[in-house]
């Protein structure tokens, strides 16, 4: 079952991904290159291939347990990300655009249904007395890594990919504020997963 499960979620997430990546090189406005860069330049894309990535690996990777992709709190951490995407999409993003056709279907893929998936199998499956909060500090580079790089790009090519670290309307003070409080509430989700696991005890 868990491997029909994992099988399942990866065919969802690359489904969602490729489809997504079509629909963006059909609606550009730039080069195919920079179009490119842009739909990696996605937080949202990213983590979906991370957990895409994930859940292939289940299915096809090695089985040793000392593997980083059977280590606590990976999947934990991963989940932390998409519940991220989720929550931020549902609260800061939902209203400015409203989709159609294959566009609502992936967009709903995107930010809906896969995170609630990745939560429930997290739930099911995750060895939860292998994580603790003295991991959480590493969890907070991949988030971190990818706002130094939104910055430093969009400071030469004016693209930001979200609203809320838009350094020409917002300014770089703004963008920063904004910025710690998303890591507040990385940290504060993570706690949460943490600490749910811990009480889980599995």
């Amino acid at each position: 079952m868990k491997k029909i499960l994992a099988f399942s979620f990866a065919a969802i997430g690359w489904f969602a991904i490729v489809a997504q990546y079509v629909l963006m090189l059909g609606n550009r406005v730039t080069s195919v290159g920079e179009a490119t860069i842009r739909f990696f330049s996605f937080f949202t894309v990213l983590t979906n291939i991370w957990v895409a990535l994930y859940f292939s690996f289940r299915v096809f990777g090695t089985k040793h347990r000392k593997s980083s992709i059977h280590s606590g709190g990976t999947l934990t951490a991963l989940t932390v990300y998409i519940t991220v995407v989720g929550l931020g999409y549902q609260i800061l993003l939902r209203h400015l655009w409203n989709p159609t056709g294959l566009q609502w279907l992936v967009d709903e893929l995107l930010h809906s249904v896969i995170p609630i998936l990745v939560i429930l199998y997290w739930y099911g499956y995750e060895r939860t007395t292998d994580i603790h909060f003295r991991q959480i500090t590493g969890w907070l580079l991949y988030p971190f890594v990818y706002l130094i790089y939104v910055l430093i790009r969009g400071s030469y090519s004016g693209f930001y990919p979200y609203p809320f670290v838009n350094v020409i309307h917002l300014g770089l003070i703004q963008v920063l504020i904004n910025s710690f409080l998303f890591a507040l509430v990385f940290v504060v989700i993570s706690c949460a997963f943490v600490g749910l696991g811990r009480k889980i005890g599995r």
